[in-house]
């Protein structure tokens, strides 16, 4: 196995057809590495020509250390990491592949060393993060919802819990509609869910060049939607913007909770993002819907309503004492 450093030409030749997610694009990636501090580094394992493993990483000098993170911090990507692409099928050879290449990675980006910190949020699709705990890293298991959108809607529709079904009928009944929009639509969702954040004294990270950049290079490619609901007058009410790989869609961005004469919307514009999957809009291969994590209890009750497989992913990062510190000063430089 050997492995390179890429341009991002040959990462987009690289990427498999299934199993990435929608930050692993190239284009989700050069917008982040216009927007992120520190130094984009592609990496590939290949055997021969064949391409086996992938690893986007944020490289970082800075005086305390090196920091290795993936995905950089503060810019609402909630997994990147690790993709593994064996050619065999069986197990044994597919933790080797998985083994060999997390090592030579690690090595490559001097992970053993005392003064880097490094830090990786992996993708549902990679289900092995042992390597790096038998490199001394910790392992920590999160989650999120994958709603699979591989049936009638209305067969769908009826698997939700009632409450949600009442919400979405209700909007119906009520005769509110939902629209698809560009770049102003996208500018009105990221308004209304900064101002909710600076509402809840909570942090707000991502600014507005930054999701006008990614929204405007994943639209190119049919990889970017936003949802939005008005008033008769045409003001802005709520909306989603809705991400896609070529497996999934992803509720990323808004569902400020808002109400249209006393009835909520936002379950019908989820509804409507599960209606266009499942009509093949904007990609025929996407038959799921990401709800973007299951691991705050109170969004939880909201979400486990739609009735979606709970899955598990993986964060790995430098454990112990020193690792700590540094991680807090990171995140404190970061922002």
């Amino acid at each position: 196995m050997e492995i390179r450093r890429l341009s991002l030409d040959e990462w987009s030749d690289a990427l498999p057809a299934t199993g990435f997610e929608v930050f692993h694009t190239p284009e989700a990636l050069d917008a982040l590495d216009a927007h992120a501090r520190g130094d984009l580094r592609l990496y590939g394992a290949f055997k021969g020509e064949r391409p086996v493993g992938l690893a986007p990483v944020f490289v970082r000098e800075q005086a305390l250390g090196t920091a290795v993170m993936s995905p950089p911090p503060g810019f609402g990507v909630p997994r990147l990491g690790p993709l593994v692409m064996p050619a065999s099928p069986k197990q044994r050879k597919r933790e080797q592949v998985n083994g060999t290449f997390t090592e030579q990675l690690l090595d490559e980006l001097g992970v053993g060393g005392s003064t880097t910190l490094f830090r990786m949020v992996c993708p549902t699709s990679y289900p092995d993060p042992r390597p790096f705990g038998w490199s001394e890293l910790s392992m920590e298991p999160s989650f999120t919802y994958h709603l699979a959108v591989d049936e009638d809607p209305d067969v769908l529709l009826s698997s939700f819990s009632k409450s949600l079904r009442r919400e979405i009928r209700d909007a119906e009944d009520a005769g509110i509609t939902v629209e698809v929009g560009g770049r102003p639509e996208i500018r009105e969702i990221y308004e209304q869910a900064r101002t909710r954040y600076e509402e809840q004294d909570r942090p707000f990270t991502m600014t507005w060049p930054y999701v006008r950049d990614l929204t405007d290079a994943l639209s190119t490619v049919d990889r970017c939607r936003p949802y939005v609901v008005r008033d008769d007058d045409g003001e802005f009410v709520s909306g989603i913007i809705a991400l896609y790989s070529n497996d999934a869609a992803y509720f990323w961005l808004g569902g400020a909770i808002a109400t249209l004469d006393g009835t909520t919307v936002n379950s019908y514009l989820h509804w409507q993002i599960i209606k266009d999957i499942a009509a093949g809009e904007p990609l025929e291969s996407v038959h799921t819907y990401d709800l973007m994590g299951a691991n705050t209890e109170r969004l939880c009750q909201y979400k486990s309503k739609f009735g979606a497989e709970l899955v598990t992913y993986y964060t790995v990062e430098s454990a112990g004492t020193g690792m700590r510190a540094a991680k807090k000063a990171y995140r404190l430089m970061s922002r």
